[in-house]
């Protein structure tokens, strides 16, 4: 899993056969229990290569250029996941689930094998007690010049040792 991000729900997805490229949202409906990257889990599900069927928001990339109309047009994208690829099968979670990552690709019965990728994971970076306790106050006082870091980094010691 070396340096690639975990996928979670909310991640975007696009279909390379897409006529205008659109992006669909991940849902997570296999599995209530595993979280990423969410210190209160309750929003970032990780995804696993057991989100089959129709788990995008809208089920959608809008037309496919896959499905021609005979007019010049296209007909609408139904999105329908058959498969994942790419996923890391050295972790399995409680629904016997892989977890999907960043480069993961999946199959679609109209587009074929590796048609939807993922184009951004899902994850937000949420920082914190730690990261405020390992800035470097010189750094830190650059940036923001209204904080005075060493001061705060000193009131987090002081807090830790207060609820120990």
């Amino acid at each position: 899993m070396s340096e690639k991000h975990v996928v979670v729900q909310g991640a975007t997805v696009k279909c390379k056969f897409s006529v205008e490229p659109k992006l669909d949202k991940l849902k997570v409906k296999t599995q209530s229990k595993h979280y990423a990257n969410d210190k209160d889990a309750e929003k970032k599900l990780i995804a696993t290569d057991k989100e089959i069927g129709q788990t995008l928001e809208k089920n959608t990339f809008g037309k496919c250029k896959m499905q021609p109309n005979g007019s010049g047009d296209y007909l609408p994208c139904k999105a329908t996941i058959t498969k994942w690829s790419g996923f890391y099968d050295k972790v399995t979670l409680s629904n016997k689930g892989k977890i999907l990552l960043e480069n993961s690709k999946a199959t679609c019965p109209i587009g074929g094998p590796d048609c939807i990728t993922v184009d951004k994971h899902g994850q937000k970076a949420e920082p914190g007690k730690q990261n405020a306790k390992k800035a470097k106050p010189q750094v830190s006082n650059q940036i923001n010049p209204l904080v005075d870091t060493a001061k705060f980094q000193e009131s987090l010691e002081e807090s830790d040792s207060i609820c120990k």
